[in-house]
């Protein structure tokens, strides 16, 4: 068994990992990945408090939120099949596995202390490598290395960020990267009070992991820079409930209507456009 050491905001990243694996044993499951499954027979980690407490509605989210992001991919790489992807906090998911073209340039971005575990599970491979350190380190940016199309995804981690770091982040990525698209979750601030009380402490995660940022509408991010421009904002949930039970089916409905999640969509423009 591998012993999981990790920092507080890093240790969230068993919780998603545990709602893979739980969904990928159904018989029909909604996202299939087979790694998730693997990973959690082989870590010595109690997942007992998560299983007990965690909703069937939060678990439900991260499925959601994976096949969101494994199709807003695939757009991208319809329209550019040989461009950079990077998955920014990518903790020990297998987004790769799903979607490879066999033309994308991967990028998979996490700390230190995640990336050494996820090596245990998840070797590189062709047109996929690691960089570990922190998205607000920016050594980084100038490793990309493409002056091509790139698309950068970040499921369930921006929460984490002070505002004023999420803006300078996103003034970072447009200086360098004009043209470049960002896909990410977000909570509204409604919904960032409900996931720190049912999420990180129903989950059994310490107060170091406690979400930060939230966010009212994508339209309030025009305010901070000019040269961010929405593409697409929409519920969690949207396009969700065929094949849920009818409880389901009103939880997600209930999370929607008051907008606790979303799914946001950014391109990044150039000064003058």
């Amino acid at each position: 068994m591998t012993t999981v050491e990790l920092g507080s905001v890093q240790r969230t990243l068993l919780m998603p990992l545990w709602g893979r694996a739980v969904e990928s044993r159904k018989a029909q499951p909604l996202l299939f990945d087979p790694a998730a499954a693997e990973i959690i027979g082989k870590i010595d980690y109690d997942f007992s408090t998560i299983a007990r407490n965690i909703s069937p509605i939060t678990r439900l989210a991260w499925i959601a939120r994976s096949l969101h992001v494994d199709r807003t991919i695939r757009a991208f790489l319809d329209r550019d099949p040989a461009a950079t992807v990077v998955n920014l906090g990518c903790g020990l998911d297998t987004t790769f596995e799903r979607i490879d073209n066999g033309r994308v340039s991967w990028i998979d971005l996490d700390q230190p202390d995640v990336m050494e575990l996820r090596r245990q599970f998840i070797p590189e491979r062709a047109r996929r490598r690691s960089m570990a350190c922190s998205l607000l380190d920016e050594a980084w940016l100038g490793q990309v290395g493409t002056t091509g199309p790139v698309l950068f995804v970040a499921a369930g981690v921006f929460y984490y960020l002070e505002e004023r770091q999420m803006r300078a982040f996103l003034g970072r990525l447009a200086d360098r990267f004009p043209g470049a698209e960002v896909f990410f979750d977000a909570c509204s601030p409604r919904g960032l009070r409900m996931a720190n009380k049912k999420v990180i402490e129903a989950g059994g995660m310490d107060q170091g992991a406690v979400l930060k940022w939230a966010l009212g509408r994508a339209s309030d991010l025009k305010a901070w820079d000019k040269r961010i421009a929405v593409v697409a904002e929409y519920p969690i949930f949207r396009n969700f409930k065929k094949g849920l039970r009818l409880d389901e089916k009103w939880g997600t409905a209930i999370a929607d209507l008051l907008r606790v999640m979303s799914m946001v969509h950014l391109r990044l423009g150039r000064e003058g456009d």
